[in-house]
């Protein structure tokens, strides 16, 4: 199995050519697509198209958004996002149609061993994050790796989210615990 393929798999794996040239090219997709700020919507959308694995209609992704390599990305229908947002995505995330996210939000499906030699050695691994349809993400939330966020759930602006939040609920904090649930 390649690297690029234990990656995908969310297996340990240590980055190689193949996933660093993956890389440059998110890099420079996204020197262009943050370099003009006046650039028209639909042109924006077409750019996404090109690099995500699957973008709705209506997206809105405001400049300057960052990403590890954009193909392991899915944006439903009428999604927005806006300034500063960062994806790190070494395997799938998803985020669901309505979806609102604020400025400065990370989205973290990469991950390190807590083992200190496997480290050392440069190993990584990642886990799928999964945000469902019409969620509200606040300014600066950090969402970490393997977190599924249900349909209609809130997080509170600064929230570090490192659990599964439950449909419907809200939560808030360092770290995020529910303070509202679904009526």
């Amino acid at each position: 199995m390649s690297e690029k393929q234990k990656m995908l798999a969310g297996e340990l794996y240590r980055p190689d050519e193949e996933i660093a040239a993956d890389h440059a090219k998110a890099v420079a997709w996204a020197a262009a697509y943050n370099g003009d700020p006046t650039r028209a919507p639909e042109e924006r959308l077409k750019l996404l198209r090109a690099l995500f694995a699957d973008v709705g209609d209506d997206v809105t992704i405001r400049p300057p958004f960052h990403c590890d390599y954009g193909y392991n990305i899915r944006v439903g229908a009428g999604v927005f996002v806006n300034f500063n947002c960062v994806i790190l995505d070494v395997c799938e995330v998803t985020i669901g149609a309505r979806t609102q996210v604020g400025p400065g939000v990370q989205i973290l499906a990469a991950d390190h061993p807590r083992d200190a030699a496997q480290r050392r050695d440069l190993l990584e691994f990642g886990r799928p994050v999964t945000i469902g349809e019409d969620v509200w993400i606040g300014a600066g939330a950090l969402i970490l790796p393997g977190v599924t966020v249900g349909d209609g759930a809130i997080i509170g602006a600064g929230s570090v989210v490192t659990r599964d939040v439950a449909a419907g609920a809200t939560v808030v904090g360092s770290p995020a615990r529910t303070v509202a649930k679904a009526s």
